[in-house]
């Protein structure tokens, strides 16, 4: 059908460019797994699959005979420490309260030096 090599075309169109942005890197790197992704659906849109479907003669979630495909790189990247996230906050309003009562004493300390008449 036509419909389908129109579809078939686009989906190594996008494929193409998933390749050519995953070489490049960067911010195209990023998003070149989505692309390979987006080549995956337009593919299940082909008309032919559509109907095959709607009548019951193909799985309905992903092309058949297809192989799934795994992600061209890991999904997640490596992980960051997290500075600041361990700490209780209960020890840090602890910590808090303490230096706002010795703050406060200081304040109140230094003003019996110099009262007011």
């Amino acid at each position: 059908m036509r419909g389908d090599a129109a579809i078939e075309k686009g989906a190594d169109k996008l494929e193409t460019l998933a390749g050519r942005a995953a070489a490049k890197g960067g911010l195209a790197g990023k998003l070149a797994d989505s692309l390979g992704e987006d080549a995956t659906f337009v593919r299940q849109l082909k008309p032919s699959l559509i109907v095959a479907r709607a009548r019951g003669e193909a799985p309905k979630d992903r092309e058949p005979g297809s192989a799934q495909r795994a992600p061209r790189r890991p999904q997640h990247g490596p992980r960051k420490p997290s500075y600041g996230q361990d700490q209780n906050p209960f020890v840090i309003a602890g910590a808090a309260f303490g230096l706002g009562a010795l703050v406060a004493r200081l304040i109140d300390w230094r003003s019996h030096a110099h009262p007011r008449r």
